[in-house]
Parts: C-alpha cells; structure tokens; sequence
C-alpha cells in the first residue's frame, strides 16, 4: 500500500514539470488546447482513460499504436504518458498469444467453427520469419478481425478499471485503519 501512495506522490509531482515543459518552445502555442484536454493531467481520471486508450490501441500493428494511442487520449481526453506507456503490453513475445486469444474471442462471437490454422500449412519447413508470421495472421481471417477490437475493448475496460482500484486502494485501507481506530478508542478522524 506504501508504493501506491509513493506513486501517486510522484504523479502528482511530475504534473508541475511536465506543464513547465509545455510552457517552452514549440508546444507552448498548444498549451491551452492541451490543458483543455487533459493530455498531461497526472489525476484518476485522465490516467485511467489514457490506459483504457493504450490497452485498446495496443493491438493495432506495430508503428500505428503510439499514434492511434495519441487519437484515442485526445478524443476520451485522457493522459498521452499514460497511455503510451501501456502500450507496451505488445511486444515481439507477447503478440502471437494476444492474437490466438483474439482469434479464440472472435471465433467464440462469429457464427459456424472456428479452427486455428496451423504453422505449417504457412511455413513449409516450420521454420519461422516474418513474411510466414504475417501469412500465417492473414490466414487467421475474419475471426482475428472480429477479436481485436473485442479483446481490445476488454483490455480496456480492465484497464480503466485496475487503474480506478490502485488509485482508491490508499484511501480505502486509510478509512478502514481510521474505522478500525475509533472502534478501539473512539479516534478522531484526520482534521475533525
């Protein structure tokens, strides 16, 4: 609970530098624009959006995500750091199980059998390169399609919802330390 605390101090001290950076240079003429949209707010809201963003656009391809990232944050006004950095729940190791998995959330709404094809009806020898890896996605078809933005959405909304509950927890285990004190002396709670 002490490490949550710690970063949500950290958060809100990294918000004065990161507007002292907007007031400089080029970005200064879209200083209001920005503040307008909450893009670099360090609060609850703003950082659970700009998670909720990351997670979905995390499953866009490759080069796509940071921008689709910045899209997102600005239209659901939420947090570019934030955002940005969950995307990086994709990486070279983790995009084929995220793939399978939508293909088996898409092949789970799509009507009729879905089957997976296999490596080596893509790749002759079974061995792996790139051109096989994007073959072998392209034959993963209208199940794979239907399961990314369907694994995204739930990516996001888990996101939103982890973000809500880190942010919370402090305040939760202090009013259950304050309930747990004034049921044993009859404590005075903070600033009353």
């Amino acid at each position: 609970m002490q490490m949550l605390c710690t970063v949500r101090r950290w958060l809100r001290g990294l918000e004065p530098r990161v507007r002292s950076h907007l007031a400089q240079g080029v970005l200064s003429r879209f200083q209001p624009w920005l503040e307008q949209r909450s893009l670099f707010r360090f609060q609850r809201q703003p950082l659970a959006r700009g998670v909720a963003a990351g997670m979905f656009c995390g499953l866009i391809p490759g080069p796509l995500q940071l921008p689709g990232t910045l899209l997102a944050c600005a239209w659901l006004r939420g947090n570019i750091v934030a955002g940005g950095v969950a995307t990086f729940y994709t990486n070279p190791l983790t995009t084929v199980p995220l793939y399978l998995l939508a293909f088996q959330l898409g092949a789970l709404v799509m009507p009729g059998e879905q089957t997976v094809p296999a490596w080596s009806s893509v790749a002759p020898g079974g061995d792996f390169s790139v051109q096989a890896l994007a073959a072998w996605m392209q034959a993963l078809g209208m199940p794979l399609l239907v399961g990314l933005p369907a694994l995204g959405l739930v990516l996001a909304v888990l996101g939103y919802a982890a973000v809500h509950l880190l942010w919370l927890a402090p305040a939760v285990q202090r009013q259950r330390r304050w309930a747990r004190g004034r049921s044993a002396g009859g404590a005075r709670p903070p600033g009353g």
